[in-house]
């Protein structure tokens, strides 16, 4: 399901890009301000790559906070993981069962 929708919003996306660029094909000066330099580049380079470097950039930024959340969750699991374990522990022990790894009992014997 997901391949179909990406191609359903992705293919009207390249072809509205194609034909951005076909039709832009104009040469502007781009003057890297305070830096001395500037540069011939068409239209459409400029702007869809301007957009190519923002959809990287927030992509970026986005992994990084959402992989930091992910982290986080992680680390909270695995303290309530930590602390079930050696409640779970402690009851065994408790209700008599020394042995956490001790196989039970054949069925026959009762």
């Amino acid at each position: 399901m997901l391949r179909i929708l990406t191609w359903i919003i992705g293919l009207p996306v390249a072809v509205v890009a194609i034909g951005f660029a076909v039709a832009n094909r104009q040469d502007i000066v781009l003057d890297l301000w305070p830096l001395p330099y500037t540069i011939g580049i068409s239209v459409y380079l400029t702007v869809l790559g301007s957009l190519a470097i923002g959809l990287v950039l927030g992509l970026l930024i986005g992994g990084i906070a959402a992989g930091g959340r992910a982290a986080r969750r992680a680390r909270e699991a695995e303290n309530r993981a930590r602390v079930a374990e050696a409640e779970a522990a402690s009851l065994r022990v408790r209700n008599g069962e020394a042995d956490p790894n001790r196989a039970l009992p054949p069925p026959n014997a009762a």
